[in-house]
């Protein structure tokens, strides 16, 4: 072997390990990029007051006969005369700023306040966040999607023509913000896969948002206008409207803490 060959094969060895991590390098970060990475774990929206209640408006909760509500129900500044579930509808509290309402309300004008003030904090906190994981998915269709945590954004209208899974483990957080409406299909579904909590998911909407007839959906919803229900749909989650809140024959259940 001469001198050269024997110099050589360590060079070799050399240039052939840093092509590798060259490689590892080109494949993880992609040519001219930052380092991809899976999408950063966001933070719960804090609710604070509003968190304690299932079904929270500013201007009134509608109901065609018979809901059933689990968790507490609120509505203010607007008169508790605006507030049309019955007491064995609901199965928790129901909390007028006045004398007027059910006949079992509770008039509690200061905690309703306090209520509506930390649900517009929490529309903020959603709305505001930035970086998002996913921007327009699907152009705004999101129906036969499996979803993973993470922050998405769309400009558009969001519809779920079919079933939507939310996929992770019990401590990932969902947010979506979402510029337009929110249209559910009817008999379609958001399921939770994983150990997903429905307490983890936000769904934060300037526009109105209709669940489908006999529809099923997961997660709070924080709507700056409407939020609808159609006949028999149900939520395992809660509804935070700064407008009104529509039921027909429908069951709302606050999500696990």
């Amino acid at each position: 072997m001469t001198q050269f060959q024997h110099r050589s094969n360590p060079r070799k060895r050399l240039l052939a390990a840093l092509l590798a991590v060259a490689v590892v390098g080109v494949g993880s970060a992609g040519f001219g990029g930052a380092a991809a990475a899976g999408p950063l774990p966001q933070a719960p929206v804090a609710l604070g007051v509003a968190g304690t209640f299932a079904i929270l408006s500013k201007t009134g909760v509608t109901d065609v006969p018979s809901s059933a509500v689990t968790g507490n129900v609120g509505a203010s500044p607007i008169s508790g005369a605006a507030i049309l579930l019955t007491c064995p509808e609901v199965t928790g509290t129901i909390f007028s700023v006045d004398a007027a309402g059910p006949p079992c309300k509770v008039t509690d004008a200061t905690l309703l306040t306090s209520a509506i003030g930390d649900m517009g904090i929490a529309y903020t906190d959603a709305a505001g966040r930035v970086n998002p994981d996913f921007v327009n998915l699907g152009g705004g269709e999101i129906g036969g999607r499996t979803l993973v945590p993470g922050l998405y954004t769309w400009s558009t209208d969001v519809s779920l023509s079919s079933d939507v899974k939310l996929s992770g483990g019990p401590n990932d957080v969902f947010v979506f913000q979402i510029s337009g409406n929110i249209d559910q299909a009817p008999a379609k579904n958001v399921t939770l896969v994983g150990g997903v909590q429905a307490k983890n998911v936000f769904w934060q909407t300037a526009g109105a948002v209709t669940l489908g007839t006999t529809a099923h959906f997961e997660g709070t919803i924080l709507s700056k206008t409407m939020i609808a229900m159609n006949t028999g749909a149900s939520i395992n989650g809660r509804l935070l409207a700064q407008t009104a809140v529509t039921l027909q024959s429908n069951t709302v259940a606050e999500p696990a803490k």
